[in-house]
């Protein structure tokens, strides 16, 4: 791989950044705008990340129009505020409805359009705007956007069945049908911006990974959606490049993530890769961001830790098994390490005495080799690809018997969306948690907030049952009140000590509040500076956690544990590492 030096690539005048959350997509961004308008290039830097930051790294208040930077004189900065334009969004569908229909009625639209799906594409109908602005297009010499519109949206723009009436009709409460409604009159703006993705003249994504397995597989992922629709113009950036070690840390450090880049996904050997270096800073002020692709510095943070001690995971583990709960999520975003914090409360009830039954929904997460059965553990894995499958089935057979082929086109792609596959795993989902009349139920993974609200409306219970024409089991009637009842069940947040992960944790839990389901307990997983490293540049970087490892302490009033980076896999035996001696004083 080479560095990641603007000098040496011919750019497009758009600029696609994506990556799975936390990878360093607004950094480089950033960078990339300020080292082009640096060298003479007048850029337009567009951000449509829910997580952004872009007003702490530019020290500017920003709007979604732009804003010049007074430091970087050719450069424009516009912050678009997706979760706002979703909730304009949501209200402009809603509105007109109010008073007409029941009240549930409203409440259950409302529902359906507050998904992830939603705030992707009332970001890409904000950023539309941009794309297809002519002017624009004559006044900027390249347009970056950070964070560029999933497959699964852009199928969606594409398909010509989402502008007919049937998307106004259908209330079949699945996840994404009603989001495009309203929008007819933008369909041949949206075309345009679609087409303008998939022309390479004009395009170039750039997919921003970390060199670790799990961020790597969803480059490989976002890089085959996309390619399918025609966008083949990619690059590869591996952020946060380790190049020398001088301790165990460092080493291991180095060592793991040139296994990850050796074992490189097949989708992406054939895109041409750049790295950027390990940084010790936060890409915060404008000189960080000049440094970031330019050299690092080794300054160590000047914040100080709220607490003089932070418990390990023992102490959560101490206080579900006292408090008798019976129902046990390990919850956050991928590749935060909820599948080895739920099998190390498992293996920690289990010691306590506790039977104990152990599930995941992760692909990914093959529990067996994270931890061996026992008479008092017992493990189960839901395959969400069979169930989806077996989801999509019975509801393109009853699709068909009414509608045409370009609805049921849309309806296929409605079954592809993420709030679809939780309600697909529903049913197993709750089956296991049933479990919990005769043992602790420990479940890695679990629906959201929303996917729960939704199937909680009792008009998407009559659609769910009346398009798959079975039946509401016991289990689920039973599974929304369980997952309210706090005395029986606890959600663990689990997120890193850095930026992207806690706001996105921080929606997580909003989004169960909706739901009415409590949390306590927070886990920092992976900790730099639990683990009291001697390298000059992980140890900077490690001074950085700080921060948000007092964000966390503030968020959920002291109940958390911090769980130091490992250098080696953490299964079996190396668990019981995880319940004591990994918090710190």
């Amino acid at each position: 791989m080479k560095p990641f030096e603007l000098q040496n690539l011919n750019l497009t005048k758009y600029l696609f950044f994506t990556g799975k959350g936390g990878v360093g997509k607004t950094s480089i961004a950033c960078a990339t705008a300020v080292t082009l308008a640096d060298h003479g290039q007048k850029v337009l830097l567009v951000s449509t990340d829910p997580a952004s930051n872009l007003q702490d790294v530019f020290s500017t208040q920003l709007d979604g129009k732009g804003v010049p930077i007074a430091e970087v004189p050719r450069l424009v900065v516009a912050n678009l505020d997706p979760i706002q334009a979703a909730a304009q969004y949501r209200e402009s569908v809603v509105a007109p409805y109010r008073g007409k229909l029941p009240e549930s009625v409203i409440i259950n639209m409302e529902e359906q359009l507050s998904g992830s799906c939603t705030v992707e594409i009332a970001a890409f109908n904000e950023f539309t705007n941009f794309i297809t602005d002519e002017s624009a297009a004559k006044e900027y010499d390249h347009i970056i956007f950070d964070t560029a519109p999933t497959g699964h949206t852009l199928r969606m723009l594409q398909l010509p069945s989402a502008w007919s009436k049937f998307i106004n009709e259908s209330t079949h409460g699945a996840s994404c049908l009603g989001q495009l409604s309203g929008l007819e009159e933008r369909k041949e703006m949206y075309k345009e911006a679609v087409d303008t993705l998939a022309d390479s003249k004009l395009t170039t994504l750039l997919l921003v990974s970390r060199p670790e397995i799990s961020p790597l597989q969803e480059a490989e992922r976002a890089s085959n959606e996309l390619a399918d629709l025609g966008v083949h113009n990619q690059l590869l950036i591996v952020n946060g490049m380790l190049s020398s070690f001088d301790d165990v840390i460092s080493e291991s450090l180095y060592n793991k993530q040139q296994a990850a880049i050796s074992h490189m996904p097949v989708g992406l050997k054939n895109i041409t890769a750049y790295f950027v270096p390990l940084r010790a800073y936060n890409i915060t002020g404008m000189e960080n961001v000049r440094n970031l692709l330019q050299k690092n510095i080794l300054a160590m943070s000047d914040h100080s830790l709220n607490a003089t001690n932070i418990p390990a995971l023992d102490k959560v583990i101490d206080d579900l098994y006292t408090s008798g709960k019976k129902v046990i999520f390990t919850m956050g975003k991928g590749g935060v390490g909820k599948t080895t914090i739920a099998a190390a409360i498992a293996l920690g009830l289990s010691a306590k005495g506790k039977k104990v039954h152990l599930t995941t929904t992760d692909p990914a997460a093959h529990l067996k080799f994270v931890l061996d059965e026992t008479e008092s553990i017992t493990m189960s894995h839901i395959d969400e690809k069979e169930e989806l499958r077996r989801y999509q089935e019975e509801v393109l057979k009853k699709a068909r018997e009414s509608m045409s082929e370009a609805d049921i086109a849309y309806v296929e792609e409605d079954l592809r969306s993420p709030c679809t596959q939780e309600i697909a795993v529903f049913r197993a989902f709750a089956e296991i948690v049933e479990r919990a009349e005769n043992e602790v139920v420990v479940i890695d993974t679990a629906p959201t907030g929303h996917t729960l609200l939704l199937l909680d409306s009792t008009q998407s219970y009559h659609h769910e049952v009346k398009r798959t024409q079975g039946n509401v089991p016991e289990a689920v009637k039973k599974l929304l009140p369980r997952l309210r009842n706090a005395d029986e069940t606890a959600v663990i947040i689990v997120t890193l000590a850095e930026t992207t992960p806690v706001f996105e944790a921080m929606r997580l839990e909003e989004d169960l509040k909706r739901a009415e389901i409590s949390t306590k307990w927070w886990v920092i997983n992976a900790s730099l500076y639990a683990t009291e490293t001697t390298n000059q540049l992980l140890r900077a970087k490690a001074s950085h956690e700080i921060e948000w490892i007092n964000k966390v302490m503030e968020l959920s009033q002291g109940n958390l544990a911090v769980i130091k980076w490992s250098p080696e896999d953490v299964k079996g035996s190396n668990l019981l590492a995880l319940l004591g001696g990994m918090g710190y004083e």
